[in-house]
């Protein structure tokens, strides 16, 4: 019996530390992924090759570099997403925390994704709704706060948020609903695309409804409250003359 259980005990150790092995080498492949991906543009994210595999049709996106991306639209996606962006450490445990205690008094648990989460989640890891995705996207959020820093994870956003059907990126959205590229959108066209980021294949920027014009005026109102693209001098580099030239005024 004691050479049984030995045996037995044996290869439970053998297995904890295969399993440790894994785990490790995970652990550093997913360390080393991010760390490249500070410095390389990749060409598609998770999120595009599931639905490649899945709808087998061709997904789009185009990558604009941030400095070639106007100042209103990279404030018009915090200012509708992430207000707190600048501030926090990857979750906005204010956000977090008024969501249950609304929950708590009855209304529906509403959900409190930061860009840096949102980031982590579609350029790594599979649609769905798990306790492992959301462990690992939580794990991925501290690594690209850790190793990129809010310039580059607002980068990855502006280049991988869903703004059509099969169309990932501001510069598609800015070429296909305006005819112009993303560094030259205004103000109130870089509200609207921002509007319609809850819900991109089913909003249309070109006909925009009277619910999607209402979202606009409400993201051109908070851009102004947060002090225009001043507001992420610290991130995007041409905020802060675009503040002091004034470009959060309504136009286009």
């Amino acid at each position: 019996m004691p050479v049984r259980r030995t045996k037995r005990d044996g290869r439970l150790r053998r297995l904890r530390r295969a399993l440790l092995r894994v785990l490790g080498a995970a652990l550093l492949l997913s360390v080393g992924v991010v760390l490249l991906l500070r410095w390389l543009d990749p060409p598609y994210s998770a999120v595009m090759l599931q639905r490649l595999l899945n709808e087998g049709a061709a997904q789009h996106q185009a990558w604009v570099d941030i400095e070639r991306v106007a100042p209103v639209m990279a404030l018009a996606v915090v200012a509708a997403e992430d207000q707190r962006f600048p501030h926090h450490l990857g979750f906005d445990t204010e956000q977090i925390l008024a969501a249950v205690e609304a929950h708590l008094d009855g209304a529906r648990l509403r959900g409190a994704s930061t860009i840096s989460q949102q980031v982590a989640r579609n350029l790594f890891l599979w649609q769905g709704r798990s306790y492992l995705r959301k462990g690992l996207e939580a794990w991925f959020t501290v690594l690209i706060e850790a190793l990129w820093g809010k310039r580059r994870i607002l980068e990855m956003y502006l280049n991988f948020a869903e703004t059509g059907t099969r169309r990932f990126g501001v510069a598609l959205a800015a070429r296909d609903g305006f005819g112009r590229t993303a560094q030259a959108l205004s103000a109130a066209q870089a509200a609207l695309i921002a509007a319609a980021l809850p819900n991109p294949t089913a909003y249309d920027v070109t006909a925009p409804s009277g619910h999607l014009r209402e979202r606009q005026r409400w993201i051109l109102r908070q851009m102004r409250n947060l002090g225009g693209p001043a507001y992420l001098a610290g991130i995007h580099g041409a905020a802060a003359d675009a503040g002091r030239d004034g470009q959060t005024t309504p136009g286009g």
